[in-house]
């Protein structure tokens, strides 16, 4: 049965004597060890769930949360389908595409891209391009003017820049009296874009829907439908429960489908972290075990006076236990509040540590996302310090246990 006596001796063995200074030492050395392991925890999670945050929403500014396409690849009259996504709330909205590939070729180089038709008017609807570009405007996309918008490592790699021609060569074939030919057009650059992911910025090209359709046989026809959902977290059950109120036959994907390895990758990096900085909090707490010992091994005396008292073995394990559990307890507070300040002002930090320094940890040369995000999840918090505690919590055992067995006759026989 817990007493209170317990816990008044256990917490005044935390209190240092003069003869006890290095255990008093070892055991502040615990409790720090605890702390920064929590605090580092927290912190490095916090920053990986902003790289993450950031990442889908850059990738998911630019692909669709969903879409549409027929059984062939293609749609004909892609506006009967407007009455069926204007009943749905979940859909916010939606924008007709064309996309294929090509062969986007300039005085200086050549390179391969994907081409992606769009009528500029929609487009706004289910990406944020619009918001990312660095000239001209998705506006200036006019049919039969044949404007071309790149991203802007493409464009540095051909490199163009606003007004210059580029041709573009399509797989699809032009049949000629001179034979077989490869179909291309040139295309005046109008724009360029960059949202931060190479595989935008290097490997997109915008142009308008008519235009894309003409260069690519595919007039009166759309690759299929983008659409933006409201929770692109729940985008896999809307894709399913869309599919039956369409009126015809029609597949229907979601973003998960396209980008599940990458994002599946991103969690099991994020496990494996989380148990390689738990081992830095299980040293941490396993530091425990040896300022126990110490401690037991200076207090016998006392544990045998305590046993003569008519304390039980039970009582005595309780009072080493109250006294790691303090350490613990200290150590796990100290380091929560500690991760979470540290979480929350992570980019402020590396700001002030760039400045005293003057250098850039993520140059925007090298790195799309520049600065240090972090996004804290309470959830993360709540795990990591019950995950400490508990390793506190069992590091206190086996010293207890140990305490429990000290023989008062053997002890006092010679005091």
């Amino acid at each position: 049965m817990f007493k209170p006596l317990v816990l008044y001796i256990g917490l005044r063995y935390t209190r240092a004597k003069r003869r006890t200074r290095f255990i008093s030492f070892i055991t502040l050395t615990s409790v720090l060890g605890i702390a920064l392991g929590v605090t580092a925890l927290i912190t490095v999670l916090s920053v990986m769930n902003g790289f993450e945050a950031e990442l889908r929403e850059r990738i998911l500014g630019m692909t669709s949360h969903a879409s549409i396409s027929g059984p062939g690849g293609t749609l004909g009259d892609w506006r009967v389908l407007e009455p069926a996504l204007s009943e749905d709330k979940r859909i916010l909205g939606w924008a007709p595409y064309i996309e294929g590939q090509a062969m986007l070729s300039s005085e200086r180089r050549a390179s391969g891209a994907m081409l992606r038709g769009i009528l500029p008017e929609y487009e706004p609807r289910v990406s944020d391009v619009a918001n990312h570009m660095q000239l001209g405007k998705l506006g200036d996309l006019a049919p039969g003017q044949f404007g071309i918008i790149l991203g802007a490592e493409l464009a540095a790699y051909l490199g163009v820049s606003s007004g210059d021609k580029v041709t573009v060569i399509t797989p699809q074939v032009t049949a000629t009296p001179a034979g077989i030919l490869p179909r291309l057009k040139r295309f005046t650059v109008i724009g360029t874009f960059q949202v931060g992911m190479f595989e935008y910025d290097r490997n997109l090209a915008l142009i308008q829907l008519e235009d894309a359709a003409r260069l690519l046989h595919m007039e009166g026809e759309i690759s299929g439908l983008r659409l933006k959902l409201d929770d692109l977290f729940n985008a896999h059950r809307i894709a399913r429960d869309l599919g039956p109120k369409l009126p015809g036959d029609y597949y229907v994907t979601d973003w998960t489908q396209a980008h599940t390895n990458f994002f599946r990758a991103i969690k099991t990096e994020k496990r494996v972290m989380f148990m390689i900085l738990l081992l830095i909090v299980a040293v941490a707490a396993f530091n425990i075990v040896s300022t126990l010992v110490m401690v037991v091994t200076d207090k016998r005396a006392d544990i045998a006076i305590l046993r003569t008292q008519g304390m039980t073995p039970a009582s005595v394990m309780g009072i080493f236990m109250v006294l790691g559990t303090v350490i613990g307890a200290v150590g796990t507070v100290i380091g929560g509040l500690g991760g979470v300040l540290l979480a929350l002002n992570v980019s402020e930090i590396v700001h002030w540590i760039e400045s005293q320094l003057s250098m850039k940890f993520l140059s925007a040369d090298v790195y799309y996302i520049s600065d240090l995000p972090s996004k804290l999840n309470w959830t993360d918090v709540f795990q990591i310090t019950g995950m400490a505690f508990l390793l506190s919590l069992l590091a206190t055992i086996y010293p207890a246990w140990q305490a429990s067995r000290v023989r008062p006759a053997e002890e006092l026989r010679y005091e």
